[in-house]
């Protein structure tokens, strides 16, 4: 395993700035505002040929002011704890803060190597400010900038002098490439908590006010020989409730969370049934060729009545028919109902999605097609299929060499598809069908 590397600190001292400068990448919230990261976030970082990973964490504040900082203490206890070095990031232009000294007393028990970070140091002019941090107890401190990268490389070294003392013990075999999840949903249907639930642990923040999930938090759960990296993503509201910039925010990085995972796992919640933003969000994930598992969840609030999943399957078949091919379950994150039918589904959905079929059988699946329905013609000439072929897979994409490519119907296409579905038994997958106009002759016979 990577060693890993967490930031703590108390709120706005720039833990998030240098989590995306050390990563680079922009994975984590960045706003002025104190307590933007909630959860514990977590990022492959590399340096000078060592690789990590580094978690950024919540804000360490004694001040409820919206009835997390318990919980994000519990979160940072979490990271400190599973952590092989931990860096504390000051605030060069605030000074030392009481909550500073708190957090010391905090991590001075855990006897791990502790790295003093005095961020918001633009340059050797404004290193005088260091002088004040020595009274935390610190031998060494490292002054530098997150946002515009002064002292970064010092600090840098230091932190993988200490990854190299760091015994590392090498796995066996590599481990097999994750399924990646993303989890997404209207706000409060309970995202969070299912991805507790099959983790087995409080790994994200879990609360009734709507929207306490702000970053994409990515967590790892391995079972027996199968891995999956869920994207838990911030709640996704209507635009014309999106108003704040922060949550703005959140919205544009929940839709790129998408472009990262194989399958995405759309919560509803069943006392509500099935919305408009809930077929939008599902939407996006089509869109972007993702694969589709629809989850109700709070199925233990519905009434008990004979045929009531039946009604809200239904209702979902209905509103979403460009999704018919996506999987329904209905669970309960809460009691744990059904939710062990979750994962067994999504390695059906990846196994598909990411199925090749040989062209021999391809060529074989068109041509029992246009023989069993003959495709129509087209200015007096009969549309003719000379060759297809799967191009690519995540998901399954295959293209049909055609003298009229623009003249096939979509209901043939679909016709087509479904042929596809039936004979390679892909039922559970979206399914990519291009048309191509043949360039020059070719010895391959007509489908």
């Amino acid at each position: 395993m990577k060693p890993i590397v967490a930031l703590v600190g108390r709120p706005n001292v720039g833990k998030s700035t240098l989590f995306n400068r050390i990563t680079k990448k922009r994975d984590a919230l960045v706003d002025n505002t104190p307590g933007v990261t909630r959860d514990r976030h977590y990022g492959d970082a590399a340096y000078d040929g060592r690789e990590f990973i580094l978690v950024d964490t919540g804000g360490f504040t004694d001040i409820d002011t919206e009835g997390f900082a318990s919980a994000i203490l519990e979160q940072i206890g979490a990271a400190v704890q599973e952590a092989d070095i931990i860096v504390l990031v000051l605030d060069g232009k605030s000074g030392v803060s009481p909550f500073d000294r708190d957090v010391v007393r905090f991590l001075r028990p855990l006897q791990k190597p502790l790295i003093f970070a005095v961020n918001k140091i633009d340059g050797p002019e404004t290193e005088a400010r260091l002088h004040d941090f020595y009274i935390l107890g610190a031998d060494t401190l490292f002054p530098l900038s997150a946002e515009h990268g002064y002292g970064v490389h010092d600090f840098m070294d230091r932190l993988v002098s200490e990854l190299d003392r760091i015994l590392i013990s090498p796995e066996s075999e590599t481990p097999e490439a994750p399924i990646k999840l993303a989890v997404m949903g209207r706000p409060n249907v309970g995202k969070s908590s299912l991805v507790n639930r099959l983790l087995g642990e409080h790994r994200l923040l879990v609360s009734d006010t709507p929207g306490t999930t702000r970053d994409a938090v990515d967590t790892l759960l391995r079972i027996d020989d199968k891995a999956f990296l869920f994207i838990d993503t911030a709640g996704i509201r209507r635009k014309s409730k999106t108003d704040a910039k922060l949550e703005k925010f959140s919205v544009i990085k929940a839709l790129k969370s998408l472009d990262r995972c194989h399958v995405a796992l759309v919560l509803l919640d069943a006392e509500e049934g099935v919305t408009d933003q809930d077929v939008r969000i599902a939407g996006y994930a089509h869109e972007r060729g993702r694969a589709v598992l629809w989850i109700f969840n709070k199925f233990d609030r519905v009434q008990k009545e004979t045929g009531s999943s039946k009604r809200l399957i239904m209702r979902l078949r209905a509103e979403s028919g460009f999704l018919g091919f996506a999987p329904v379950l209905t669970v309960s994150a809460k009691t744990g109902f059904r939710v062990k039918r979750i994962l067994p589904m999504v390695e059906e959905i990846h196994r598909q999605y990411t199925f090749r079929i040989g062209t021999g059988t391809v060529n074989q699946i068109f041509q029992e097609a246009v023989l069993k329905k003959e495709p129509p013609f087209h200015r007096g000439k009969r549309i003719r299929f000379y060759y297809a072929t799967q191009v690519s897979t995540k998901p399954p994409t295959f293209v049909a060499f055609v003298n009229f490519p623009e003249a096939v119907h979509f209901s043939y296409r679909r016709y087509l598809i479904n042929r596809i579905r039936d004979r390679a038994r892909l039922d559970k997958t979206l399914i990519r069908l291009l048309f191509r106009k043949r360039q020059g002759k070719t010895r391959r016979g007509s489908v």
